[in-house]
């Protein structure tokens, strides 16, 4: 029998309050004896992050709205916690020493720099913003080789992905397929589409996820943003990467190698999984999630994506062809776009609009440094906001 006691992994979670950071920290109750925090944040949910401080008792949390600061840190006096607030806050968590992994579970390109701090640090990353792939892929892992940070994909797909590529290391890829369920609106026509509300695209059929990327699988840009992060983490060409939608979410990617030969990861719908799996790895660690039933799923069924009606997927791919700051430009105008769409200022078909006038809008930097993809980034967000008021 095995008797060695397992390693415990320090780990901080940017975007501790979230959905992957509240699930995280889930993963961590069940086995205390592999993973203790080091550093938790987040952005404005003070009482949450509080409440989380309080039972995990890291060395360091961070709040990123700097007026309630005063607010964590009274109430986190009487503990040994320090707190910080901040953007630049966020970099300096990102990189603390103590940590052993850093998951970045931040929404959107705010994950970007604190990603390249930590990363700069030597850490491991559990990736859980995809944007930060989307938007400085090429510098991201450039930079991850050059410090020696490995990049652990969390998102189900993506981690599907590194799951099959396991013990491959002298096999060729000739393809990968990353499923998408179809979301809420699978199957319906832009005459349709131009009524839906935000109420109605929040309602995932299959998946428990923030607002925000709940609205991009309603819209299949969540799908489009994973092929380009995919482009990054498996350097692969646009050719080798396709996409199919899987309305069960069983099989959760696939890989297929030059003999044709063809792996599957799959498993229920839950994001513990692949968190825990980032987590651990390289180890396989017992939980109490629930397990898959074939008898469950009688029928696994595949389709091609309408990429006429859900245009953003179409518009990802384009950007990932034209390459340089336009993948950036996409995701950036796709936060406004979402963000507005949340508050009932645009429809669900004119984010697609929105997305694609930036893009020709912008202006195209092919070999792009990271203060030019902060730059697009502004800018990007400055026009989008601007395109609002035409609607």
């Amino acid at each position: 029998m095995n008797t060695k006691t397992p390693y415990q992994k320090h780990i901080t979670i940017l975007g501790s309050t979230g959905s992957v950071g509240t699930q995280a920290l889930d993963v961590v109750r069940q086995h205390p004896e592999r993973f203790s925090v080091s550093v938790l944040t987040a952005f404005n949910n003070a009482d949450t992050l509080i409440r989380q401080a309080l039972e995990f008792s890291p060395g360091m949390v961070v709040i990123g709205d700097e007026r309630k600061y005063s607010e964590v840190k009274a109430a986190l006096s009487a503990t040994a916690t320090h707190v910080l607030a901040g953007e630049d806050a966020l970099c300096e968590a990102a990189a603390y020493a103590a940590s052993d992994i850093v998951l970045t579970a931040l929404v959107g390109s705010a994950g970007l720099k604190p990603t390249i701090a930590a990363i700069r640090a030597g850490k491991d990353i559990a990736l859980a913003n995809k944007e930060t792939l989307v938007v400085a892929g090429d510098l991201v892992t450039t930079l991850a080789k050059q410090y020696g940070s490995r990049l652990l994909p969390v998102d189900s797909e993506h981690s599907a992905i590194f799951q099959c590529l396991v013990g491959e290391d002298n096999n060729p890829v000739e393809k990968i397929y990353l499923t998408a369920s179809g979301g809420p609106f699978r199957g319906k026509d832009p005459g349709y589409l131009a009524h839906v509300t935000c109420a109605d695209a929040l309602k995932h059929p299959n998946w428990v996820m923030g607002s925000k990327i709940t609205i991009d699988s309603a819209s299949l840009m969540n799908k489009g943003l994973e092929v380009i992060e995919a482009k990054w983490l498996f350097n692969l060409d646009i050719s080798q990467i396709d996409v199919i939608v899987h309305p069960q979410s069983v099989i959760h990617s696939i890989v297929q190698f030059t003999d044709g030969s063809m792996k599957a990861q799959m498993g229920v719908p839950d994001m513990k999984l692949p968190i825990q799996y980032a987590l651990a790895y390289p180890d396989r660690v017992e939980n109490n999630f629930k397990r898959f039933n074939f008898l469950d799923y009688p029928s696994l069924t595949f389709e091609k994506p309408d990429i006429a009606t859900f245009r953003n997927l179409a518009l990802a791919f384009d950007a990932l062809k034209v390459g340089g700051n336009m993948p950036c430009v996409v995701n950036a105008a796709n936060e406004i776009a979402v963000a507005e769409f949340l508050n009932n200022r645009i429809g669900f078909l004119e984010m697609s609009e929105m997305i694609e006038a930036c893009m020709h809008k912008m202006m195209f930097i092919m070999e792009p440094s990271l203060e030019d993809y902060l730059e697009t980034d502004r800018l990007t967000r400055i026009y989008a906001h601007e395109l609002v008021t035409s609607y």
